[in-house]
């Protein structure tokens, strides 16, 4: 698997927490179905779809706001299946009636595949930066040791 990076970070914080949530039927249901909250299935899918990425063709967005071509791939996977469920229940159709949909499952799996990748990627990254900057390692004191200075 290879990192490609991201040339837009500030897009990979917009569709990790998206894909997160439609890998999360409790925050779906606690959240979206509140008319106060600000983040619905609306916001995820214009995420997903139109402002930082386009899962109904995500390969441009490699090196972009998708780091690897398996991420390229899941994300696509999720984009068919939501257009699936999208078709079976239609375009303006409430959030709930999303969310009651038989096929919903595949757009919940799906996405916990892809969540756990992300942001498995991104720790993997994170790492990496952390050796190549050479930043210094903070241990824990050993046990019974004094921390008192």
């Amino acid at each position: 698997m290879t990192d490609h990076g991201i040339e837009f970070p500030v897009f990979r914080l917009h569709v990790v927490p998206a894909v997160l949530a439609l890998a999360s039927p409790s925050w779906q249901r606690d959240v979206w179905l509140r008319p106060e909250e600000f983040e619905d299935l609306d916001y995820v899918v214009t995420v997903l779809f139109d402002d930082f990425c386009n899962a109904d063709d995500p390969a441009p967005w490699l090196g972009k706001s998708l780091r690897t071509e398996e991420e390229v791939a899941l994300i696509k996977e999720l984009g068919e299946v939501y257009s699936t469920v999208q078709e079976e229940v239609g375009r303006g159709a409430p959030d709930e009636v999303y969310l009651d949909a038989p096929a919903w499952t595949d757009v919940i799996a799906v996405a916990g595949r892809l969540a756990q990748m992300m942001v498995t990627n991104d720790l993997q990254a994170a790492a990496l930066l952390h050796e190549q900057l050479n930043l210094p390692h903070r241990r824990r004191p050993a046990a019974g040791a004094s921390t008192a200075g």
